[in-house]
């Protein structure tokens, strides 16, 4: 395929990694007004499904694939269905820029991850910026807030947290799986056959716990845009992968807590203290110098 010019494909990604902040700001509305986490990942999952179903239709693209390996993609798709769950859980808790600040420590676990299974043997600057990246999460979760109260700010911000770093270890367990098992699948089909798991297990549960529908016109709004923003984010990837002139450009998306910092003051009202802020800056360029030294 032609690649675009490197400048059009960053400015994508730039686009791409807004529309997926955006799609936290809307789960947090729609929380807000009377959804649950469940009804929230299963409507996000299933429009996701849909979508990337119709793409590989329009694209043409097989869907074949052998007994074992549709199982594992499958198994995969229920380990999105609980991060999805843990990820929207602390949004519905945390200010959104903290909540996704913490998930975006899943690169640093998947190295972990990686070491222990004897796949990869992080090198000395990985660890290094897996040290600097727990300082400024400690910065940016300011845990020292009320004078050094840490049971305090526990209590405050625990469930929250916890959330967080769950769906932070369930995604790396993703990509871990997805090496492992899925090594060679074509990126698009194996997307499709995990979401629509997720989906069907997003759906159960939420038939098994209590389907929770807005209670007004502006939870509807925030329900519908979840659903848009993240199923377009992720096909628009998907399009754009194959044409990108470095992989390497993909470390652009770590743009998407800095643009949670700003929508979420804007839109939600949720600021941060300077502080914070700073912190937030050093766990992104971690994970960015991360994502880069790997390649």
């Amino acid at each position: 395929m032609t690649p675009l010019p490197r400048w059009l494909g960053i400015a994508m990604l730039l686009g791409i990694a807004v529309t997926f902040s955006l799609n936290h700001i809307a789960a947090r509305v729609a929380f807000d007004h009377g959804v649950n986490v469940v009804t929230g990942v299963a409507f996000r999952s299933g429009g996701t499904a849909l979508a990337l179903f119709a793409l590989l239709l329009v694209l043409r693209v097989p869907l074949a694939l052998s007994p074992s390996t549709r199982r594992r993609a499958f198994a995969i798709g229920i380990v999105v269905a609980v991060q999805s769950t843990f990820i929207y859980a602390a949004v519905a808790r945390l200010p959104v820029a903290l909540a996704l600040l913490t998930f975006n420590t899943y690169p640093l676990l998947y190295a972990l991850m990686a070491w222990a299974s004897g796949m990869e043997r992080p090198s000395r600057s990985t660890f290094a910026a897996m040290l600097v990246a727990l300082f400024g999460l400690a910065l940016a979760l300011d845990v020292t807030r009320g004078g050094g109260d840490l049971a305090a700010r526990w209590d405050e911000i625990g469930a929250g947290v916890a959330f967080a770093t769950g769906a932070s270890l369930s995604f790396a367990l993703v990509l871990f799986l997805n090496a492992r098992w899925l090594h060679g699948v074509d990126g698009r089909v194996r997307s499709f056959f995990t979401m629509s798991s997720c989906s069907a297990a997003a759906i159960a549960a939420a038939a098994a716990t209590g389907v929770a529908l807005p209670d007004d016109g502006m939870g509807w709004l925030g329900l519908i845009l979840l659903t848009v923003f993240y199923g377009s984010a992720i096909t628009a990837l998907f399009v754009l992968q194959p044409h990108m002139r470095s992989t390497s450009d993909v470390a652009v998306l770590n743009f998407e807590p800095v643009a949670l910092l700003f929508l979420g003051w804007v839109i939600l009202g949720q600021s941060l203290s300077p502080l914070q802020i700073a912190g937030a800056l050093v766990v992104i360029g971690s994970v960015v110098a991360l994502g880069m030294a790997k390649r």
